[in-house]
């Protein structure tokens, strides 16, 4: 595992110690909050709320001063996400423009599927595996910090994405499988040093929202944002892959999100958002700015995906990244 920066840096040498080392505290000096080493740094102490880190130290989850820590990076995250969004409390009106598809499309999807070339592709994988395979995991953070139907109808969403008590139809264990009939490493987290920051963030958001209760209506935003989008980019996809002739278990992992995420979108709308504003309607503008948060990082990673892949070069960090070619 390798710093970014004096942070991420300072985070690694820290975890490598028996808990309650810290000392004395750690500084965060204006750091970009989008930048390689805030991201890194905090999504090493996420990682410990989840599947932890090799070799480190369990109980630093919830050692005081790394939790200051990850609080002082969590503000400074935070309030970048909310000064580069337009906020307000119209959920209805978000929601529904996530459903237009503008016609011709110009975002990652459509560029995969017309034009994509199988590195490429293999390159989204690498960007996605930090997320997928542990898929499902953030949003369960919601359950406890939810009621009645809304808590209900969240946990059917989770069920399915956990495979319906499949273990071989995990969703995270089927990106695992993609993976694999990729020629990629399925190992948790294997490809840690080679994403940039924006692959970081949009994982680093979902862990912020999931980890505070008082940004459970930024969660379920963000949950519902992602399922609606992921039907019909998830179609784009399978057409790419089909266009490519690749694995039929690249394909799986896609044709099993255009079938669910259709439904999920409708439950999630109307039972978990809708079930949770009716009880609690000062979350509106919260579930606002998950939604919009979701767009801002989704758009900065396919941004300079796109970017990248047009000049033909890499979008990943490391010099490994050739053996993706």
């Amino acid at each position: 595992m390798l710093g970014r920066g004096p942070l991420s840096e300072t985070v690694i040498g820290v975890l490598g110690r028996p808990a309650g080392s810290i000392r004395p505290p750690i500084r965060v000096d204006d750091p970009d909050p989008f930048g390689d080493d805030l991201q890194l740094a905090l999504h090493l102490c996420y990682e410990l709320h989840y599947q932890g880190l090799p070799g480190v130290d369990p109980s630093w989850e919830w050692d005081p001063d790394l939790l200051r820590l990850r609080a002082s990076m969590e503000r400074v995250f935070e309030h970048a996400l909310h000064v580069r969004v337009p906020g307000g409390d119209d959920v209805a009106a978000e929601l529904d423009a996530l459903l237009v598809e503008h016609v011709p499309g110009a975002g990652l999807s459509h560029f995969l599927r017309d034009e994509g070339e199988w590195w490429q592709l293999r390159e989204l994988f690498t960007h996605r595996s930090i997320y997928h395979l542990k898929e499902a995991d953030p949003h369960a953070w919601a359950i406890p910090r939810l009621r009645g139907r809304a808590k209900a109808a969240l946990v059917a969403v989770e069920f399915d994405e956990y495979g319906g008590g499949r273990a071989e139809r995990v969703h995270a264990r089927l990106f695992a499988d993609l993976l694999d009939a990729a020629g990629l490493s399925s190992d948790y987290l294997h490809y840690l040093d080679d994403v940039p920051a924006c692959s970081l963030a949009t994982v680093n958001m979902m862990s912020l929202f999931g980890l505070h209760r008082r940004l459970r209506g930024a969660l379920v935003g963000h949950f519902a944002a992602a399922e609606i989008s992921t039907g019909p980019s998830a179609q784009r996809m399978e057409q790419a892959l089909i266009r490519l002739a690749a694995p039929d278990a690249c394909r799986l992992f896609y044709t099993e999100h255009i079938e669910a995420d259709a439904v999920h979108e409708q439950v999630l709308r109307r039972d978990v958002i809708g079930d949770l504003l009716a009880h609690e309607p000062e979350l509106a503008a919260d579930v606002v700015f998950g939604i919009q948060a979701t767009e801002l990082l989704e758009q900065r990673l396919a941004d300079h995906l796109l970017s990248a892949w047009r000049q033909g070069r890499s979008s990943l960090r490391q010099e490994s990244r050739t053996l993706l070619r």
